[in-house]
């Protein structure tokens, strides 16, 4: 590189270009990593699926988010569908209580992370070791995440019949097929 009067190295315009592409880059990859443990908490901006079970499976990620009236709302529907008895009902809305309580206690710490995101990618110089260790603490905090859905999952399944089940699961088909091909489905060839 050349050097400029001031005893500085001066920096070329590619050079300046490439640095701010890469900090845009970094910052994506972390934003959607957040965007990615939100989704599996259920935390969709105020933007619920139908009957709060958008997310894969019959109950969903989704079921798990938002104030305590719209979670047990959603249980209600999801369980009218399967003529659910009033035992079901209350063992299955304590169930998704809890795993929003725990859920929303994750986010909380989840925004914590993107703060932090957000003060390393704005520093004068990003440090790659601090990035990758963020990284790590996003993927772990995603994975608890996950792991309280799949939990409150299984506890909801003992709960129900195999029937319900099976009702519950061919209705989620029913409503994909209604909604069209998912985000990452192959275009029809032309």
């Amino acid at each position: 590189m050349a050097q400029a009067n001031t005893g500085g190295f001066k920096r070329s315009a590619f050079q300046r270009a490439a640095g701010r592409w890469t900090m845009v880059a970094l910052v994506a990859l972390a934003t959607s990593t957040l965007g990615a443990a939100a989704w599996a908490d259920g935390d969709r901006g105020g933007r619920w699926g139908h009957a709060g079970m958008s997310g894969p499976g019959p109950f969903g990620p989704g079921l798990f988010g938002g104030p305590p009236e719209r979670i047990e709302r959603g249980v209600d529907r999801m369980l009218d569908r399967v003529q659910a008895t009033d035992a079901q009902r209350a063992q299955v809305k304590q169930i998704a209580l809890a795993a929003a309580s725990d859920l929303k206690a994750q986010r909380e710490a989840g925004r914590g992370l993107f703060e932090r995101n957000m003060q390393l990618f704005s520093a004068p110089v990003v440090d790659a070791n601090a990035a990758e260790q963020l990284r790590q603490q996003m993927l772990a905090q995603h994975d608890q995440s996950s792991r309280r859905v799949l939990q409150a999952m299984l506890e909801i399944s003992r709960v129900l019949s195999p029937e319900q089940r099976a009702t519950l699961a061919q209705q989620m088909k029913d409503h994909r097929r209604h909604a069209g091909p998912p985000h990452d489905a192959p275009s029809p060839a032309r």
